[in-house]
């Protein structure tokens, strides 16, 4: 497949002229015109554009792409990984709000449907655009069974804080950093909150909020949308997809 007719349909797909971002998304680095090999990482540093090439990668789908609205030098560490996209003939595209907001592939309405729930509206606005989901359960669930869901469909569980109801019918998601946001995900109405990573100082505002939450980690809260996202582009294109699991631990 033609690498430019790829990337219209990734801008396209994800609507990447329309959703404003921390810094220029989508391609980043340019690469070699034909893409046989998709293979997908959160994070686009050293270790992961290095896993990347071990597998024969035309194309590094990620997350957290290399630029965040602020000039770096080409130099350093950041000018060896720079140089590597670059010596390698590599594409780098990376999505960041895009993938967090998107209603089929996005982190949020994955981490949805791996835990068997609904989306009903969007919510958690970044950048002008609503990230985050509010979602409905079909039945009464406890925590527990939240808890356990989590882990089988996604990964380990880092902080768990049962400050909620007993019974769960509405959850807000919202992947990555987003505990500044437990008390809106109360205001909502949600008996529980999933997010990614937090701080001592959001444990006392759940508490006080009397809602149940979720920390499945940064990393691991945002491994569901390149995924999604990389199978989609697999079965649509026939391209190979590989997504590679390389966890930091927060």
């Amino acid at each position: 497949m033609q690498r430019d007719e790829l990337v219209n349909y990734l801008d396209t797909y994800l609507r990447m002229g329309e959703i404003a971002d921390y810094g220029p998304q989508g391609l980043q680095v340019e690469g070699r015109v034909d893409i046989h090999k998709i293979v997908a990482l959160v994070d686009s540093h050293q270790p992961c554009v290095e896993a990347a090439l071990e597998r024969g990668a035309d194309l590094m789908l990620v997350h957290h792409g290399l630029f965040w609205g602020h000039e770096k030098r080409i130099a350093g560490s950041f000018g060896k990984l720079v140089r590597t996209f670059i010596q390698n003939d590599l594409n780098l595209y990376a999505a960041h709000l895009a993938l967090d907001a998107h209603p089929e592939v996005g982190n949020n309405a994955e981490l949805a449907r791996l835990l068997g729930l609904g989306v009903t509206e969007w919510w958690g606005s970044a950048k002008g655009t609503p990230i985050a989901a509010l979602a409905e359960s079909p039945e009464a669930i406890s925590m527990d069974e939240l808890c356990a869901r989590y882990e089988t469909a996604v990964g380990s569980i880092k902080l768990a804080l049962a400050h909620g109801p007993a019974t769960i019918r509405r959850v807000g998601i919202l992947s990555g950093f987003g505990a500044t946001n437990i008390q809106q995900a109360a205001d909502l109405g949600c008996d529980a909150f999933v997010t990614g990573e937090t701080s001592h100082a959001q444990y006392y505002e759940a508490l006080n909020a009397g809602i149940n939450v979720i920390y499945g980690g940064h990393y691991g809260t945002e491994t569901v949308g390149v995924q999604a996202l990389g199978k989609h582009l697999a079965q649509k294109f026939g391209l190979a997809f590989e997504f590679v699991d390389l966890p930091t631990g927060v």
